[in-house]
């Protein structure tokens, strides 16, 4: 920003945003040469009429005065409208006259434009005048005529490019959504432009970009089918073998080779069980099962399974939150922020209940940049973390499949944050008071936390 010399900051004039759309630029570009060609057209033929008309009234003023030339050396009678020295004769034509030349001039007489030819006659001014009012109109009205003509050509062209304009934007923001749609999962999504169906029809540089947009999709989409049907098969075929590797493991005498065999066969049915319930996220077949819950309860006892030690808080008193979600995918979102925390974080981990947000924090290290900027990513993690980067991957996948909104970020003062917002069940009447239990069933209170 820049500052004037008394330090006081200069604000910068913004544009509004539409004028930087490219119907705003084509219409001004249009406008502006639609505007300087006109202008040179209109001065072209304005110059051209106007050398003509003057110049034909100069030739009659011309033939005038050589007739009053004529009558004056005869000592004849004066036409009308002619004489020596006449009033109203400009002085600079009469000053012309008295030099011995001939000339003519277009000055103004009793309110009237008026063509005077004048010559040299014994140290005088020998002059006669013809009507010029019919000739100034005819300039005048060829004026109006440019300037009119002028305006409609600009409304024309302007409302002509302005349709031809439109039609490419709308092929653009056409092509715009459908990428926007593609980028958001909807791999289905295409431009399908009418100039792309037919090869042997010419295409425009929109329609090579929609055909560019609906190739890559097809391509992209076929390679991401691939990938899942590939995870799907192996999660699949791994599950016979591990069922049997894990009955052989508990066939093993007790001892120490013993535990971690059936450790490490335990972690590769977890792993497993995780490649099908992302290949199933993948696929986007999952279906929801929604019911209202209390959500303070529901926290509670996803921390009380998870074994671990995991301080809950709740934010403000009133009336007990509940949400509109799957339970089932709740908990396992749940469980896996808070594994997550107590695996690549350090203690305490904090879960905080605020309405219908749901807030776990660690104070380790704290999320990495990749992950808060685009999201968890699959087999990936960071620092020599141990995991397969799966268990966020899933949570993210189930809360989209869920309706809540799972935000990751890092707390100013150190510790990753993650943020699961949840959609608070109004009721069918919000406001109104529920009714009172009936007697024989028991008071309902809400669980301390």
């Amino acid at each position: 920003m820049s500052r004037r010399a008394g330090g006081r900051p200069r604000r910068r004039l913004r544009l509004p945003a539409w004028t930087a759309t490219l119907t705003w630029k084509s219409a001004v570009f249009i406008t502006v040469m639609c505007c300087v060609l006109a202008a040179l057209l209109g001065v072209l033929v304005h110059t051209a009429v106007t050398r003509q008309t003057v110049g034909h009234a100069r030739e009659k003023a011309l033939a005038r005065l050589t007739e009053v030339t004529a009558a004056y050396e005869a000592g004849e009678a004066l036409p009308p409208r002619s004489g020596i020295d006449p009033p109203g004769l400009p002085s600079s034509l009469r000053a012309l006259a008295v030099d011995g030349k001939r000339g003519t001039m277009v000055a103004g007489h009793l309110g009237r434009p008026t063509m005077w030819a004048a010559a040299p006659a014994d140290g005088h001014a020998l002059a006669t005048r013809i009507d010029y009012s019919q000739s100034a109109r005819t300039i005048n009205g060829l004026d109006g005529a440019i300037i009119g003509s002028s305006l409609l050509a600009i409304g024309a062209t302007l409302l002509v490019g302005a349709f031809a304009v439109t039609r490419v934007t709308r092929r653009l923001h056409q092509t715009a959504r459908v990428a926007r749609r593609i980028g958001a999962g909807d791999l289905d999504a295409r431009v399908n432009d009418p100039r792309t169906a037919d090869p042997a029809r010419r295409q425009d540089e929109v329609a090579i970009v929609a055909g560019a947009l609906d190739t890559m999709a097809s391509t992209l989409q076929r390679k991401l089918q691939a990938e899942q049907r590939f995870t799907a098969d192996v999660a699949h075929e791994l599950r016979t073998p591990l069922t049997g590797l894990s009955a052989a493991a508990e066939l093993l005498p007790p001892g120490r080779p013993s535990e971690l065999v059936q450790d490490r066969v335990r972690a590769m049915r977890a792993l497993t069980e995780d490649l099908l319930e992302i290949s199933r996220l993948d696929a986007r077949t999952e279906q929801v099962d929604l019911d209202v819950h209390e959500l303070v309860p529901l926290v509670r006892g996803v921390v009380r399974a998870s074994g671990t030690e995991t301080g809950v808080e709740a934010a403000g008193d009133g009336p007990p939150v509940r949400v509109e979600t799957d339970r089932r995918r709740l908990e396992r979102v749940l469980g896996n922020l808070i594994t997550n925390a107590h695996r690549h974080g350090r203690p305490p981990v904090v879960l905080t209940v605020d309405g219908p947000v749901v807030t776990v924090r660690d104070h380790g290290d704290g999320f990495p940049d990749y992950l808060t900027a685009g999201g968890p990513q699959r087999f990936r993690t960071e620092g020599g973390a141990k995991g397969h980067g799966l268990g966020l991957t899933i949570a993210a996948g189930q809360a989209e499949v869920m309706g809540a909104a799972l935000v990751f970020g890092n707390a100013p003062d150190g510790g990753a944050v993650a943020r699961l917002t949840l959609p608070e069940y109004a009721g069918p009447d919000e406001g109104a008071e529920e009714p009172p239990n009936p007697p024989s069933a028991p008071p309902h209170d809400r669980p301390a936390l």
